[in-house]
Formats: C-alpha cells, sequence, structure tokens
C-alpha cells in the first residue's frame, strides 16, 4: 500500500479518508488496493479508515484479531454489535466526507461494492459517503511500465492468432473439412495456452445472425458451421500469464467469399468510421493537455452511427476499461448504460468498440487504447477492411 499517494489523492478529491469495508471477501478492489493478503478468508466484517492526513486505524472481530495485521495502524478489537459500531465511530471521529467503494444510483457498477446497510450506517455516523470512483482509477486503473510492456507483448501474439484463426477457418473450407464456431474456439484457445497467454473466458466466434448478438459464445452443444457466404465475427482476448498480465482485447469480421456483400461492406464502414472518430476524440484530447470524460467518447461514436440511421443498433457502450481483468474498473466509454462522468487518466488503457447488429449479420470492431500524459495511441492492429475470407 501507497500511504503516502493515497493520502495525497484524498486530500486532491477533498475528502476527509477512505473507508474501507469487507465481509467474505465481497469486495477485491480493498484488497488490492491495500495490497492485503489475508492468510485465510474473512467471516467477520472489517473496517480500515486511511485518513487525509494522520495515521490509518482499523477495527477487527475479537475471533480474527490478525485480519489487518499486515496494514499499519492501530487496530481495534470489537465482538458485538454496540462495540462495532461504538468502533466504526471512532474510527471515524472528526471526519465529514468519507469515501467509500460507493456510486450513486449503481452508475459505476464496477466500484459499487459496499452493501446499503453499511453505507446507512456510516450516514447515521455522521459522515457524507462519497464515491471512491476516482481514487479507484488512480489506484487500480493505472498501469506501470511493465504492465504497458505486458499488454503490447500480448497484443503481438493475439494478433498473430486472430490472423491464424480466420486463415484456419479458409483452410477448411478449402479443404471441405467440418469447421465450426465451437472449432474455431477450440483453435484459439489451444494458440493462446501454446503462446502462454490466459483468458477468463471466450473467445467469441459468431456466424451470421449470432453476429448479431454482441455476447453470443459457442459451446459445444450450441454452436453453428462455418460455410461459404457467412459473415463471421471473433471477438478475442488474453493476457500474459505473469503478475504484470493485463489484458488486450480486440474484435475483428470477416467474410467467407471472394467479395463482401454491399450491406455488410456498407455497416462495417460506418462502424469503422465511429471507431475512428472516437480514437481521434481522444488523442486530441490528450494532446491538448484535457483528457476526455468517459461519456464523451461515447458521444463521439454513437453520434456518427445515429447520424448513419442505425443508432437503434448500437445497443452497447463504446468501450471499457481494461486491466487485470478485462472489463477494468477505469473510466468506460459510456453514456448509454451509464453516465460515466469520470476522465480518462493517464496510463489507463480502453477498449474502442462500436457495433451495429443489424437483421442476420453484426459488426463490431474493437482496438484498445492507451492513454499517457501526451498522447494515445492504438497498442495493436487495425482493422480496415473485413477479412476476404478464401474459400
Amino acid at each position: 500500500m501507497n500511504l503516502t499517494e493515497i493520502q495525497k489523492a484524498l486530500r486532491e478529491e477533498g475528502l476527509d479518508g477512505w473507508l474501507f469495508f469487507d465481509h467474505h471477501h465481497r469486495d477485491p478492489l480493498a484488497y488490492r488496493v491495500l495490497k492485503l493478503r489475508p492468510e485465510r478468508e474473512p467471516t467477520r466484517r472489517w473496517y480500515y479508515f486511511i485518513p487525509a492526513v494522520g495515521e490509518p486505524r482499523g477495527l477487527v472481530h475479537r475471533i480474527e484479531p490478525r485480519m489487518l495485521d499486515a496494514l499499519p495502524g492501530a487496530k481495534l478489537p470489537y465482538a458485538g454489535w454496540e462495540q462495532q459500531l461504538q468502533g466504526l465511530r471512532t474510527l471515524l471521529e472528526g471526519c465529514s466526507r468519507v469515501a467509500m467503494q460507493y456510486s450513486p444510483r449503481c452508475a459505476v457498477p464496477y466500484v459499487s461494492m459496499v452493501d446499503g446497510g453499511t453505507i446507512d450506517l456510516v450516514r447515521e455516523l455522521g459522515a457524507e459517503v462519497c464515491s471512491s470512483a476516482n481514487l479507484i482509477q488512480v489506484f487500480e486503473a493505472r498501469w506501470n511500465q511493465a504492465q504497458l510492456d505486458a499488454h503490447l507483448k500480448a497484443a503481438a501474439i493475439v494478433d498473430e492468432i486472430r490472423r491464424e484463426a480466420f486463415a484456419e477457418i479458409g483452410r477448411r473450407l478449402r479443404n471441405a473439412e467440418p469447421g465450426s464456431e465451437w472449432d474455431i474456439k477450440e483453435f484459439i484457445l489451444k494458440a493462446f495456452a501454446n503462446q502462454g497467454l490466459v483468458t477468463d473466458h471466450g473467445p467469441i466466434v459468431a456466424v451470421n445472425e449470432n453476429s448479431a448478438d454482441p455476447h453470443y459464445e459457442p459451446s459445444r452443444e450450441r454452436n453453428r458451421d462455418i460455410r461459404a457466404n457467412d459473415w463471421v465475427l471473433i471477438d478475442l482476448w488474453a493476457k500474459v500469464d505473469a503478475p504484470e498480465g493485463v489484458y488486450y482485447d480486440v474484435t475483428w469480421t470477416g467474410y467467407c467469399g471472394s467479395a463482401v456483400p454491399d450491406r455488410m461492406a456498407k455497416v462495417f464502414g460506418i462502424v469503422t468510421r465511429a471507431r475512428d472518430l472516437a480514437v481521434e476524440f481522444v488523442q486530441q484530447a490528450v494532446a491538448s493537455g484535457q483528457p476526455p470524460c468517459g461519456y464523451e467518447v461515447d458521444d463521439v461514436a454513437r453520434g456518427h452511427i445515429r447520424e448513419q440511421g442505425y443508432g437503434s443498433q448500437f445497443v452497447h457502450r463504446t468501450g471499457h476499461s481494461i486491466g487485470r481483468e478485462v472489463h477494468g474498473a477505469g473510466a468506460n466509454m459510456d453514456n448509454l448504460e451509464t453516465h460515466d462522468e469520470r476522465r480518462i487518466i493517464p496510463w489507463s488503457c480502453f477498449s474502442v468498440e462500436p457495433g451495429i447488429y443489424a437483421d442476420g449479420f453484426g459488426v463490431r470492431s474493437e482496438v484498445d487504447v492507451f492513454v499517457d500524459e501526451t498522447r494515445a495511441f492504438v497498442t495493436g492492429e487495425v482493422q480496415r477492411e473485413p477479412v476476404v475470407i478464401a474459400v
């Protein structure tokens, strides 16, 4: 835990402190920010308060008195609920504005980890509960050089595996070999394992109407064959299997035939233009020293798709934060599912992936964008034309 940096961030946010709380490991963010790795699963509630100035302090149950021993500061013991209430009052004494893993109206669900009853309890003790969303960005979504290097390594490998996957579809078609969405998914997962990459689930391999379902994923029991004249969407994400591993996540589309049908080519062009406009908007804003908010990036991509008459067929946010999890805890490019007012911060990464899901097929074009203090750049290959899969 970097206490100095946390307290500096609290003062910059105008907060009196940051109250961490957990019960049965419900808040993984707390453990990561605090660098806390307890020897056992907590079965009783613990609290840890970091003031903007001064020594941190904790509250632990007498049954699990050593739960916070790895963290600095005195730890008050409690057993009964009355002692717990008094101990929490002592932790928060003199504080009026306190950050917690809370998001008003659950606007940022990745941060909304603390239950409503605990929020009520802290408020009853006289403290205003403020969202820790901006703080979480700083201490969870911000990468270091090793993570960026690991991401770029994963990008090069995943891009090559993506090329091989489309080539494998064509090889099977030309040789009249069986080939389904499931077969190509297994092909990709085997390639990941061979290259030292890991993933939490996926990938998505979706043909025709299945590609119009943004989160379709084939299974052994539910999949369809890939044939000539089929439209294919592949969304794949992975990271190096190492402590510094962070995800690389991209989506490409292709057509099994020599000439992409006009309606597919048209939608592809609209989607990729929306993607490029959003990336350019971020690049210009970062270069000017005014990084945008997540919702502003979504507005750019969504605005273009609406202008082209497909607004109702773009049914998800423009992009998501990327980190140790493929959907990270930083700013999302979102003004649809949520109104994400968090600014993109230096040394963070996110996807830009507009999509149009039409009758019988879907197009999504996804790139990853990394931002530092002065620039924003796409970290991998950018699809400019549909992949033409020779059959």
